[in-house]
């Protein structure tokens, strides 16, 4: 097999290679549309080079996954003593290239995804129970709900990073701006606030005045 065209790489180098490449060409792609070839002509090697690392693309693609849940528990150790509800600054605080593989992951759909969701839910109950215990009492159906949909409207943000960043102005993603969406956020929750005591408010709570 002639491999002139590739860069001389060690296998270590030339596995993070494509694995970077495969990264961003399945954030972009989607793993369905993405093909060996443009990965490996992105990472400046043979398809051969490729599949001797990682098989097949279902191998490439769970390489990446494993790769994106490792850098988000280790940047998620780094916040224990923050909370941090939604699961977001640990995906905010890490690389451009791996949030724009979540987001697409978050819509196609990847054992990745499923578990980088799985953990915001988690936290995010315990989050909740740990700062209203009466509101939202530990194991209750309550705390579950609230927790999933909570998690399920932050990761909507990185799902929809290019429609916020066109409105924002700015890459929402880039480490230069990665405090933009949060701050909104703080804001849209501090004003909720005011409005769910509102009388508004309490007719979709389902609370009522007494008189």
């Amino acid at each position: 097999m002639k491999e002139s065209s590739e860069k001389p790489l060690d296998d270590l180098t030339a596995r993070a290679r494509i694995r970077d490449a495969a990264l961003a060409q399945f954030a972009e792609r989607g793993v369905k549309a993405a093909r060996l070839q443009d990965i490996a002509a992105a990472a400046g090697v043979s398809v051969g080079l490729v599949q001797h690392h990682y098989g097949t693309k279902d191998g490439l693609r769970d390489a990446c996954d494993a790769y994106v849940l490792d850098r988000l528990v280790e940047r998620s150790k780094d916040e224990v003593a923050k909370p941090d509800p939604g699961g977001l600054a640990a995906l905010y605080d890490g690389s451009e290239p791996m949030a724009r593989y979540l987001a697409r992951a978050l819509v196609d759909g990847s054992p990745a995804a499923d578990a980088f969701f799985e953990g915001a839910v988690r936290v995010t109950e315990e989050f909740l129970t740990g700062t209203w215990p009466d509101r939202f009492p530990a194991g209750s159906a309550k705390a579950r709900d609230a927790a999933a949909v909570m998690s399920a409207m932050h990761a909507g943000t990185i799902v929809l990073h290019g429609h916020l960043g066109r409105r924002m102005g700015v890459n929402v993603l880039s480490g230069e701006h990665a405090t933009a969406i949060g701050a909104a956020m703080a804001d849209v929750y501090a004003a909720m606030g005011d409005f769910v005591r509102s009388a508004a408010g309490r007719r979709i709570t389902g609370e009522h005045d007494d008189d």
